[in-house]
């Protein structure tokens, strides 16, 4: 089963998660010739305070 993980900032709205869930299935599942049952998606959300960029924190440069 290929198993796709996701790892961005925080996605409020529940109908967006289900929309790109959807997409990464449907892609994956023609890519491999599968069923979309068989693609597994998890979404990591991170928060800007947890992710750096060029060693500083996301959260750091939308101050700057």
């Amino acid at each position: 089963m290929p198993f796709i993980t996701v790892d961005g900032p925080k996605i409020d709205d529940v109908d967006q998660k289900r929309q790109m869930v959807k997409a990464f299935a449907r892609a994956a599942s023609e890519a491999y010739s599968m069923d979309e049952e068989h693609i597994i998606v998890l979404i990591r959300e991170n928060s800007p305070d947890n992710v750096g960029i060029g060693g500083k924190l996301i959260v750091d440069r939308r101050t700057e």
